[in-house]
C-alpha cells in the first residue's frame, strides 16, 4: 500500500479508534483464558439460510483455528438437528441449554433481527464471547442495551458485517485520516439488485397453507413480539416486516454504511433521509421494496446509500474530499487528486468472507488482535439504518439528540450547519 507521508499519530489513532479502545481487551476478562493455540468451544444459534452459512464457514476453519463444536440449537428441531449432522455434534431447540454449557467459548447467533438482542443479554450474561449477524439489533434502544452490557461483561462481541475484515477498509481510513485526499466532504455506495417476480425477500412457491410444523416452537420464534398464530410468510419471510426486520436498510444497505463510517472514522448521523416505497411488489409488505438513504454527519459530511431492488446497474463507491476522490473497487481502493492523477492506493480486494471475519474473532481470543467489527462501530450502523426507516416512515428528517441519544425530528433540535470542531469531533 502507498500511503501520503503526512499520517500524523493523531490522525492514526482517530482512525483506528474502533479497534483500539474498549475492545482491547485482555484474556484474563474472558470466562477462561484462552491460550494461542488452545483449542476454541463454539455453539451455535440459529441454523436456517444465514446460520447454515455460519455452520459450513466453521466447520471449513475447524482444522486450521481448531474449533470444537459443541451445539446447535433452533426453534425447529429439524434446522437444528440438520446443524448438529453437518458439524457432528448434538441438536437443542432451547438455545438456553446451550448457552449452559462451560465449554463454550463462544456463540454464533444468527436469528432473524428481533431476536439478536435478547439472546446477546443471555450470552453476555452466561459468559460467552458472541459473534452477532448484523444487524447488532432491532432498535437502537436495543443496541445501546448490548453496548452496556458488553462493557460491564467485557465479553467480545463481533458484529457480522463481514466486510469489516477487508483490509482496504481500515487501510483507507488510515490514507483519509492522513490527508491524501484532504477535507472529506462527501461518500456514496449503493446496494443494487433486480429481484425476479416472486419479490424482494419472498421465498419462491412458498404455501400461504403451509401448517406449522409440529417440532417448531413458534413461541419461542415470535419471543418479544406481538403473538400472532402461526403464519408462513411471516416465519419465512420475516424481512418483509417491521415487526421482525429493518428490511433493505438494516440487511443489505448496513453492510454499505459500515465500510464509509469505518473509512471516514464517523459515528452517529446529525440528519438522515429515508426516501422509497412499496413501489415493485405490494404483497403485504410494510417496508419498502425500493429505498435509498441520505445521511449527514458532524464533521460536514454527506452520505448517500443508493440503490433498488429493481434494477442491477451499479453506482461507484467512492468518498469525495476538497483535494481528491478515494474509490472502492475489485482491486481495494485508488486515491486520485483533484486533477485526477492516482497518488495513492491499496491492492488489497475486498472478500466478504465469513471464514476471514470468524479468524479475526478467534484471534481476539487467543492474542487480542483486535476486533474488525465490534459493538461500537455495529451500533453506529444501526443507528444510521434505523433513523432512515423512521424517516420514511414519518416523511420526516430525523435528526440525533445527542443529549438524549436518541433520534428525533430535525425541526424540533437544534442543529448547527456548521461542522463541529476537529478536536471535538467524535464522529
Amino acid at each position: 500500500m502507498n500511503l501520503p507521508n503526512t499520517i500524523s499519530r493523531r490522525n492514526f489513532l482517530a482512525a483506528g479508534a474502533f479497534a483500539t479502545t474498549t475492545i482491547a481487551l485482555s484474556a484474563k476478562s474472558y470466562g477462561r483464558v484462552l491460550g494461542s493455540n488452545e483449542r476454541i468451544g463454539v455453539g451455535f444459534i440459529g441454523a436456517g439460510g444465514m446460520g447454515t452459512k455460519h455452520l459450513e464457514a466453521c466447520k471449513g476453519l475447524k482444522d486450521s483455528d481448531n474449533l470444537q463444536f459443541l451445539g446447535v440449537a433452533d426453534c425447529w428441531r429439524k434446522r437444528a438437528e440438520e446443524g448438529a449432522a453437518l458439524l457432528e455434534t448434538e441438536a437443542l431447540v432451547d438455545y438456553r441449554k446451550l448457552l449452559d454449557k462451560q465449554d463454550i467459548d463462544y456463540v454464533t447467533i444468527a436469528t432473524p433481527e428481533h431476536r439478536h438482542a435478547q439472546i446477546v443479554l443471555d450470552a453476555l450474561d452466561s459468559e460467552k464471547a458472541v459473534y452477532c449477524e448484523k444487524p447488532l439489533a432491532h432498535t437502537i434502544e436495543e443496541g445501546q442495551s448490548l453496548v452496556k452490557k458488553q462493557k460491564e461483561t467485557r465479553r467480545p462481541l463481533q458484529v457480522g458485517v463481514q466486510s469489516m475484515s477487508d483490509a482496504c477498509y481500515s487501510t483507507a481510513a488510515q490514507a483519509i485520516a492522513g490527508g491524501v485526499i484532504g477535507k472529506v466532504v462527501q461518500a456514496q455506495i449503493e446496494y443494487v439488485r433486480r429481484y425476479n417476480s416472486q419479490g424482494l425477500f419472498r421465498k419462491r412457491d412458498l404455501d400461504p397453507k403451509m401448517p406449522k410444523p409440529e417440532d417448531l416452537d413458534w413461541n419461542a420464534w415470535l419471543g418479544d413480539a406481538p403473538e400472532i398464530a402461526w403464519d408462513p410468510h411471516r416465519y419465512f419471510e420475516w424481512r418483509c416486516y417491521s415487526t421482525y426486520s429493518g428490511s433493505i436498510a438494516t440487511d443489505l444497505f448496513i453492510h454499505r454504511i459500515s465500510r464509509i463510517i469505518k473509512a471516514c472514522n464517523l459515528t452517529y448521523p446529525r440528519r438522515v433521509v429515508g426516501m422509497g416505497g412499496i413501489w415493485q411488489w405490494n404483497d403485504g409488505r410494510d417496508l419498502p421494496d425500493n429505498f435509498e438513504m441520505i445521511c449527514e454527519y458532524p464533521r460536514g459530511m454527506t452520505v448517500y446509500v443508493l440503490g433498488t431492488q429493481s434494477n442491477r446497474v451499479d453506482f461507484e463507491h467512492l468518498i469525495r474530499g476538497y483535494e481528491g476522490t478515494l474509490y472502492f473497487n475489485a482491486n481495494g481502493w485508488v486515491a486520485k487528486d483533484k486533477d485526477g492523477k492516482e497518488i495513492s492506493s491499496d491492492k488489497s480486494p475486498p472478500k466478504e468472507d465469513i471464514s476471514i471475519h470468524h479468524t479475526n474473532l478467534h484471534n481476539h481470543l487467543r492474542n487480542n488482535e483486535p476486533l474488525n467489527c465490534p459493538v461500537e462501530l455495529g451500533l453506529a450502523s444501526l443507528v444510521a439504518t434505523c433513523m432512515a426507516n423512521e424517516s420514511w416512515r414519518q416523511s420526516k428528517v430525523i435528526g440525533w439528540d445527542d443529549q438524549h441519544q436518541k433520534m428525533a425530528s430535525a425541526d424540533s433540535l437544534n442543529l448547527s450547519h456548521l461542522p463541529e470542531p476537529l478536536d471535538s469531533q467524535s464522529d
